[in-house]
């Protein structure tokens, strides 16, 4: 007979079972419908719902003038095709009606015929149209009954004026471009870009059963913020003169690049900044993936060693200390040892001139003289070195200058206080040799020069929508007494005869300073050979005493040919690019202030 098989033990057991089953399944639905609650529903909303973010107009950028369009935002479209359902009947007239309407030629033809054959519902087949073509295809369409074409919308980036060189658009190392995000890159799309792209409205919509948004259920969650328009302080014909000024020196001297600023050393207003080679900003996607470099602005973006142009600090150093005055005589030996014999400086043609007066020292470009003035500044060399890293300071080296572009770089100055200067740097530092700078820091600090002492701040962007911007003025970085001598220095040195033929600009008041610099090579940790960077840095007026424009060129990395005189020559020296800068520059109409009916002038010094 067999055992009975229930048992209150047993049924105990599947009770607690039970019970804890339940008790788990009840604690598990009571953390979904509270804990996690509000997930829960974001998640169904999902399923039901749409939010998406739409761009709003993102602002244009105009010239000085407010009339040139240099940046705008224009709608263009997309040719869509349904090939899901087509015959290969069907799908040769597409082809033929499509190569008819975009003008195509057998290649681009062969691959719109191979997209359709993957029988896709969805294939862009063409890009960037404009509202008028899509028009004029639309109804070409319906007039032939090709079937299965649509158009999509989207707003891009367009930069309407043609740059002074082939496959570029006007200041697009100046402006940059915006990508498919909606992003400003590089120059002032980037700097700008909160103010241009404002705020996108946010709109919510209920989905259908294959998950699109429904047009009719459509609601505005936050209407958005348009972007605001700009105006720069770019005059756009002088821009484009400065551009094929650029490009003509950077094919004739066989240089790596060539840049170019002109501004107002009383405001800091750059009326022009160029470089060659530059860009199509209309098609950043091919340059991206050929040279991306080519987007990096080099007056606020790279730096050099400046050369002789960084004597004209050395005399101010000099001057302000009272160690010396314009006609104080040096000799210039041609060679000099230092660090007890360790190192040496010669000047460029390793030949001695004897005794110069120091404003003769300083147009003939000789190193030995600003490295003697340098030494007398003080009777240490210490206390020397930090009278001259102090004037670099003030006048703005070593630290970024403000200009409103993104990408600037704030070089570099050796501080003696951190690391003590031998006589070699302190040497090479009077003549512009270890140190590392931008263009732009030079341009700002020529300008406090001869401007009775102001340190400007560089801008490009003179207004926001209706408000003019107002960028501050520094303090003064130095005796505005000793302008009228710098300036008259300069002015000295343009009349030299190494530089006046290439120099001159009749009718007109101008001054300024070369400089030449070997290029290292960090690579191989070398310097390169006979390969140097040019600059020339001045001021231009219609004025005696009042200069009306700063002008910094700068002919980078090139090979050039040496007389026997020892001077360097290029087809286009720097000197000769200043001019023709210059004369752009003063010649432009409208672009500089009326001159006074009396024909008088403040002095320098009491501006």
């Amino acid at each position: 007979m067999l055992g009975r098989t229930d048992s209150g033990r047993r049924l105990l057991v599947v009770l607690v079972v039970f019970v804890v089953g339940a008790s788990a399944l009840v604690a598990r639905l009571g953390y979904w419908q509270l804990a996690q609650h509000d997930q829960l529903v974001a998640s169904a909303r999902r399923q039901i719902y749409s939010q998406d973010t739409v761009p709003s107009r993102r602002g244009q950028i105009y010239d000085r003038s407010g009339t040139v369009v240099l940046a705008a935002s224009v709608m263009r479209d997309r040719l869509i095709v349904s090939a899901e359902r087509m015959s290969a009947a069907d799908r040769s007239r597409m082809v033929d009606f499509l190569t008819a309407q975009l003008a195509l030629d057998p290649v681009a033809a062969a691959t719109i015929q191979a997209r359709l054959e993957t029988g896709k519902p969805y294939l862009v087949l063409a890009k960037d149209l404009a509202p008028e073509q899509s028009q004029a295809i639309e109804a070409a369409a319906r007039d032939a009954g090709i079937d299965g074409i649509s158009f999509e919308s989207d707003s891009i980036r367009s930069y309407p004026q043609a740059g002074g060189g082939p496959n570029s658009t006007l200041a697009a190392n100046l402006i940059g471009f915006v990508n498919r995000d909606g992003q400003g890159q590089y120059g002032v799309e980037q700097y700008y870009q909160d103010v241009l792209a404002g705020e996108p409205k946010v709109v919510e919509a209920d989905r259908d059963a294959s998950g699109k948004p429904l047009a009719e259920t459509e609601r505005t969650i936050n209407p958005g913020v348009p972007g605001v328009d700009i105006r720069l302080t770019i005059d756009a014909g002088l821009q484009l003169a400065l551009e094929q000024e650029v490009m003509a020196a950077h094919i004739a001297d066989s240089a790596k690049s060539v840049s170019a600023v002109v501004m107002d050393p009383w405001t800091g207003e750059i009326y022009a900044e160029a470089t060659y080679p530059s860009y199509d900003a209309n098609n950043y996607a091919a340059v991206a993936g050929a040279d991306s470099s080519r987007f990096l602005d080099p007056v606020v973006s790279q730096v050099y060693e400046p050369g002789s142009v960084f004597k004209m600090l050395t005399v101010l150093a000099a001057l302000e200390q009272g160690t010396t005055t314009m006609q104080t005589v040096y000799k210039d030996t041609g060679r000099m040892k230092l660090d007890n014999g360790k190192t040496l400086i010669s000047d460029s043609d390793n030949k001695a001139m004897g005794d110069l007066k120091l404003e003769d020292g300083i147009a003939y470009s000789r190193n030995i003289i600003a490295a003697k003035v340098a030494f007398g500044l003080a009777p240490t060399r210490a206390e020397a070195s930090t009278i001259l890293h102090d004037v670099w300071v003030r006048l703005g080296f070593g630290q970024p200058t403000g200009i409103d572009v993104s990408g600037e770089v704030r070089g570099l100055v050796n501080d003696p206080a951190t690391t003590p200067w031998r006589e070699i740097d302190l040497a090479n530092g009077s003549f512009g040799q270890g140190v590392a700078v931008t263009q732009i820091q030079l341009t700002a600090a020529y300008a406090a020069l001869v401007n009775g002492g102001q340190l400007v701040r560089p801008h490009v962007v003179a207004g926001v929508g209706p408000k003019t911007v107002e960028f501050p003025k520094s303090a003064p970085v130095l005796d505005p007494k000793l302008s009228p001598q710098l300036a008259a220095l300069m002015e000295h040195v343009l009349q030299n005869p190494w530089y006046a033929e290439k120099a001159r600009i009749p009718g007109y008041w101008y001054g300024g300073k070369t400089g030449t610099a070997q290029v290292w090579d960090a690579v191989n940790n070398r310097w390169l050979s006979n390969t140097y960077n040019f600059s020339s840095i001045g001021f231009i007026g219609r004025q005696a005493g009042r200069p009306d424009l700063i002008i910094a060129v700068r002919i980078g990395e090139t090979r050039p040919l040496r007389n026997p005189l020892g001077q360097l020559i290029l087809p286009i020296n720097a000197t000769e690019l200043f001019r023709r800068v210059a004369t752009d520059a003063v010649t432009t109409p409208g672009l500089l202030p009326a001159l006074d009916p009396s024909g008088s002038t403040a002095a320098l010094g009491d501006q």
